[in-house]
């Protein structure tokens, strides 16, 4: 068999016993895990982003993104049951693609994961840097922004995805915990947001309805449009992949893999859909944009500073799940590509104290935060987005080929009418691709164009299914 079509052993795959992550997982660790993860820098801070990019009509964009999403979160729900492994994406390509492909996909998870940490460091930092000159703290603003946003390097993104990294260091269960508190914290906030911005609805900030149009359409650099914004916003909606990449530390994977992934994308669309309606009813889109805490300055707008600062407040303490949700996600795909011996095996070291990956965990914490103390959200955003359609277009082929080639493979959970959802999600995900400004392609193309070359010199040698195992 070519190299480039070796494949994992969908039985051997399923069925290992060792090497693997300790089981310590419940559905609602899972909904805490995707909620976290989903309900994030996406409405605390893209909220603004995206409404510079299509007025009013983010709603659209926000619904569009949604569907997509959910076209995929089904696919997932599917593999993920019927192949409760770690890996996610990646593993599930490798037994049903062939190893380059699986590389590929997961080599492009690891540019999702660590840029989206990354970004909602930055998301997180920007809500945090408010509440530090709210409190008038002896800060030099160089100091909370980077060489972009006109600082020097941006020290709280970076402190809080190392803090991050240290949590999920100690064991998957005990962040999972802390998790949960801190989720509680930040859909309660949310909600007062809606409770109190709601009421000063105003209809006139609804027009121009579509300043930009619906298609996304190129302008000074950066695409505008209702397909532009919901190419970025599409970053606010994913997390659910998350809980996938904890099938094997999930104690009743065939229940809770449903509920996790399921459950957290239904509540995370009506909560989004509440929150954007209520922001865009207080204030225009553009002062939206042009803000670093959109939320907050709405309730500021609408004079209720104590309630800014406690939604600020509520942000600074609960963002951090989301950076948790992506890190767990992180540290699994590499611990599993160190396992199938993609990446050094060394990495894939579990400490026996904590029955976690130590090394790849702080090793993830510290990229992380390399990339979020100088890269602004905006580049971030757009460059995860690329690699997380290209996972989502692979778990839906491979949902759709393991339909055709094992059919009779017992399955937990069936997408249903998986032959119209599948290609819905890989069209959807596919025209949101191309959607996203041209340099991000480029940047896409280059980051796996390395990753092509690693793979020939290194990877494949290494490799556990090479012949000179």
């Amino acid at each position: 068999m070519p190299f480039w079509n070796r494949r994992k052993n969908f039985d051997a795959v399923v069925g290992n016993t060792e090497h693997r992550l300790k089981p310590t997982l419940g559905w609602l660790h899972l909904i805490g895990l995707g909620v976290g993860g989903v309900v994030g820098t996406g409405i605390y801070t893209l909220t603004g982003v995206a409404a510079g990019l299509a007025g009013p009509a983010v709603i659209l964009s926000f619904m569009i993104a949604g569907a997509v999403c959910a076209c995929a979160a089904l696919a997932y729900t599917e593999m993920a049951t019927l192949m409760p492994a770690a890996g996610s994406a990646y593993t599930y390509t490798y037994v049903v693609l062939g190893e380059l492909l699986a590389w590929i996909v997961g080599w492009t998870l690891i540019l999702e994961y660590t840029v989206v940490c990354s970004a909602v460091a930055v998301g997180w930092s920007g809500y945090a840097a408010g509440v530090i000159k709210a409190a008038q703290l002896p800060i030099p603003a160089e100091l909370l922004a980077g060489p972009a946003a006109g600082g020097l390097v941006n020290v709280p993104a970076i402190l809080i995805a190392l803090a991050v990294a240290a949590l999920l260091a100690l064991g998957s269960r005990e962040s999972a915990v802390v998790n949960l508190i801190l989720v509680l914290v930040k859909v309660l906030a949310l909600a007062a947001f809606v409770v109190l911005a709601l009421p000063a609805f105003n209809s006139d900030n609804f027009e121009p309805f579509m300043p930009y149009g619906f298609n996304a359409v190129e302008r000074d650099g950066a695409k505008y449009g209702v397909m532009a914004a919901a190419a970025i916003i599409f970053f606010a909606f994913y997390g659910f992949d998350a809980v996938s990449t904890a099938a094997e530390e999930t104690k009743n994977p065939g229940r809770d893999l449903q509920i996790g992934i399921i459950g957290s994308m239904l509540m995370c669309t009506v909560i989004y859909m509440a929150v954007a309606a209520a922001a865009l009813g207080g204030s225009r889109y553009d002062a939206l944009a042009a803000s670093p805490e959109p939320l907050s300055m709405v309730l500021r707008k609408l004079q209720h500073p104590l309630a800014a600062n406690l939604i600020a407040t509520a942000a600074v303490l609960a963002l951090p799940t989301v950076i948790m949700a992506f890190m767990y996600g992180q540290s699994r795909i590499f611990f599993v590509m160190a396992r199938d011996g993609l990446l050094p095996r060394s990495l894939s070291a579990i400490n026996p104290r904590f029955g976690t990956p130590v090394l790849m965990t702080l090793v993830t914490g510290i990229i992380v935060a390399a990339i979020g103390g100088f890269v602004p959200l905006r580049q971030i955003a757009e460059l995860a987005n690329a690699g997380t359609l290209v996972a989502f277009i692979a778990v839906a082929v491979c949902m759709l080929i393991l339909r055709r080639t094992a059919p009779q493979r017992p399955r937990v959970f069936r997408t249903p009418a998986a032959w119209l959802i599948g290609p819905l999600a890989i069209l959807g995900c596919t025209y949101l691709f191309f959607s996203l400004p041209v340099i991000t392609w480029l940047w896409f193309l280059l980051w796996n164009a390395i990753g092509v070359v690693v793979y020939l010199v290194y990877a494949r040698h290494s490799s556990v299914l090479s012949p000179r195992k």
